[in-house]
């Protein structure tokens, strides 16, 4: 999810079913603070777009948790409440050494996010709002944002 999201691992790790929505025309994840994290800036409070991967993976977390009345979409990170996002960056750096270049980390995804919604020249406050990086001048932050539909164009132009 994070390859074409660009979020956090632990704005991943402790979602929440409520914050996927899959059944409307723009499938996106509403980003908020609940009760096993909060945010890491006010700006990481957002909704992204699900295209790709990231539509790919959301799916098949719903198909795995089935009908259980599980609260997390990842309940193997977080328990008692609490998210545990260390533990998935390790598992999952763990599990790419295989695939990827020395140097290489999760948290790369989210580097590459903003370079391949630079290459498509993407406006640096689409990205920023996108990858809910704080923002760089004042009118940025009055918080009214760009709509999904616009998220979505610049998400489906990257590949």
């Amino acid at each position: 999810m994070i390859s074409d999201t660009g979020m956090r691992l632990a704005e991943i790790c402790d979602l929440e079913r409520n914050d996927i929505v899959l059944d409307a025309p723009i499938p996106h994840i509403t980003l908020q603070p609940n009760s096993a994290r909060r945010l890491k800036t006010d700006s990481s409070e957002r909704r992204v777009p699900l295209v790709r991967a990231s539509l790919w993976a959301a799916t098949q977390a719903f198909q795995v948790l089935g009908g259980s009345d599980q609260k997390y979409l990842f309940p193997r990170y977080t328990k008692g409440g609490r998210c545990n996002a260390n533990s998935a960056s390790v598992a999952l750096n763990k599990w790419m050494k295989q695939y990827v270049e020395d140097g290489c980390v999760i948290h790369s995804f989210r580097h590459s996010m903003r370079d391949r919604l630079r290459e498509v020249e993407c406006p640096s406050d689409i990205i920023d709002q996108i990858g809910g990086w704080s923002c760089s001048s004042v009118g940025q932050s009055y918080r009214i944002g760009y709509k999904l539909p616009v998220l979505h164009k610049w998400l489906q132009k990257i590949e």
